[in-house]
């Protein structure tokens, strides 16, 4: 079967042949407009055999340990007789727009084995921790009989809301000794988080780390749950011997079932559905007003204004959205809110 036949990705994908599995994400992946109606063709075919996985996302400040972590709970999980696929983002350079991707790497001996699948990608200017198309991604690993998918995120910021919304659980790596335990995390975080994990539990550390995971699970209490129905526990572990794992994967199972007995688990899968589609049409809004000829004639000589002084950015931003004003519904005069 041809390449230029969207069968030949959509049936290798079922298939789990691992070269076109990759090819199809690189495809799902591309920002060229010739490739757009072919991509959700492809993805049209995948999406009714996706969904059937266990959706874990991975967060944490830089240097907590997250790659170990993955790998020591992904191998764990291989042993279990689970799939598993990591999606890896890496912070792309704000000036060339390159990333070093090394997270293979960083995973050895989980992506040496044939039952897990490592996917390095760039974020971009991708708000959030992720890559512009981690969702889709998803949906194409569970296609290929991935059973948890695993989204390591670039660290933990305002924009972690982006990918607790496209996971069933959302998991912090922290870490301990470092001072104030509190003051690298932010309160919003706590309130998206399923559980709290103190990372590097291990020789001298352990008692700091108890220490840090008991001043956790108060502001935990404080702070309060986003879910009535969990309370989000903060344990202990480490990666580099291997210790916690276990806790870890079963809370993340026990609020997998309690997520199902409640409903909660479809809404939420719902709501994901329905994030990615707002999500995909801000997309498509934006590339598409970028695109016009009447915008792209006059963007150039608005940010030589803006820059200059000449003109105020919100002037400028009017002006160009005023090239809408012939697609925009009548004003009501009375009150001034278009209908």
């Amino acid at each position: 079967m041809p390449e230029t036949d969207p069968r030949y990705y959509i049936d290798g994908v079922l298939v789990g042949d691992r070269k076109i599995l990759s090819k199809t994400i690189t495809l799902v992946e591309s920002r060229l407009s010739e490739h757009k109606e072919f991509t959700t063709a492809v993805l049209d075919g995948l999406i009714p055999h996706a969904g059937h996985s266990v959706r874990l996302g991975i967060s944490g400040v830089p240097g907590v340990g997250k790659s170990t972590f993955i790998e020591s709970l992904g191998l764990r999980l291989l042993e279990k007789g689970h799939r598993v696929a990591v999606l890896t983002v890496d912070p792309s350079s704000a000036k060339s727009g390159g990333s070093i991707l090394g997270d293979k790497t960083r995973m050895e001996k989980l992506s040496a084995d044939p039952r897990a699948y490592i996917r390095p990608s760039p974020a971009g200017r991708t708000l959030g921790g992720v890559a512009r198309k981690t969702r889709e991604t998803i949906a194409v690993c569970e296609a290929a009989g991935f059973d948890v998918v695993i989204v390591e995120t670039v660290g933990v910021g305002q924009s972690e809301y982006t990918v607790a919304s496209m996971v069933d659980f959302f998991l912090v790596l922290l870490l301990a000794g470092g001072g104030d335990e509190l003051q690298g995390i932010k309160r919003g975080i706590l309130e998206i988080a399923d559980a709290l994990a103190v990372n590097k539990a291990d020789g001298e550390n352990v008692e700091q780390a108890e220490q840090a995971r008991r001043v956790y699970e108060n502001a935990l209490h404080l702070v309060g749950s986003s879910d009535p129905g969990w309370q989000p526990p903060v344990l202990a572990c480490s990666a580099l011997t291997n210790t916690g794992m276990e806790e870890i994967w079963e809370t993340v199972l026990a609020h997998n079932r309690q997520m199902r007995k409640s409903g909660r688990f479809e809404s939420r899968r719902r709501q994901q559905a329905k994030d990615w589609f707002i999500y995909l049409l801000d997309e498509g809004l934006k590339e598409w007003f970028y695109h016009m000829p009447e915008v792209r004639k006059k963007l150039s000589v608005a940010q030589r204004q803006v820059e200059n002084g000449s003109t105020s950015a919100m002037a400028a931003a009017r002006q160009l959205l005023e090239t809408l004003d012939g697609l925009r519904p009548e004003k009501n005069p009375g009150d001034g809110n278009i209908r």
